[in-house]
């Protein structure tokens, strides 16, 4: 059944909007002021409701600014919401970095300028630990889940094996682990 909450419609729209306009360094940055407007401020669903789309937002292909606005605005307000909270998150980002194109012609790349940007960047690492944290806590519940979780992180930071196989194999080695543990009677 198609949700029709029009109410959601305007602070989905301002809360991706602001999102999108003041996190840097993308999704993973901006989940912790989308969760506590969505959660918190207008209750638009359950925090474990937010931290599972803001998961499927993280697996699938794509940016994920727009993959979370698109779960999170259809579990708010159905197709509408998906469509708002979608162009909310991205019309800053296209002004932003049409205008940051231009820009960068006119700005010196020394000086005060590089200070500000690197000093933007680190900020930014303290964002995306902290959703990787909030996210961490939500789906690393079983001594399983540890394993595959350093297993992929090592792959990928020791090995450079590609993220989507990764992915990919997480995927197969959860199929059969979850089949094995209900074989025993019990699911993890």
């Amino acid at each position: 059944m198609e949700k029709n909450n029009f109410k959601n419609l305007w602070p989905l729209f301002i809360i991706f909007f602001k999102a999108g306009t003041f996190t840097f360094a993308g999704g993973l940055a901006m989940l912790p002021v989308i969760e506590k407007d969505i959660v918190e401020k207008y209750e638009m669903m359950s925090k474990e409701e937010f931290l599972e789309y803001a998961t499927l937002s993280q697996t699938l292909p794509g940016v994920i600014a727009v993959n979370c606005a698109t779960f999170i605005g259809r579990g708010a307000a159905g197709t509408i919401g998906m469509l708002v909270a979608s162009f909310g998150a991205t019309i800053s980002a296209f002004v932003l970095m049409l205008a940051a194109t231009i820009a960068t012609q006119y700005i010196p790349q020394t000086g005060p300028a590089v200070g500000a940007m690197a000093c933007i960047r680190a900020s930014s690492s303290a964002l995306i630990l902290a959703a990787a944290y909030t996210l961490g806590t939500h789906n690393i519940k079983s001594a399983y889940s540890v394993i595959v979780m350093l297993a992929a992180f090592s792959s990928i930071v020791f090995f450079s094996i590609s993220t989507p196989l990764v992915v990919l194999t997480a995927g197969i080695a959860g199929y059969f682990h979850q089949r094995q543990m209900e074989k025993k009677g019990g699911g993890d």
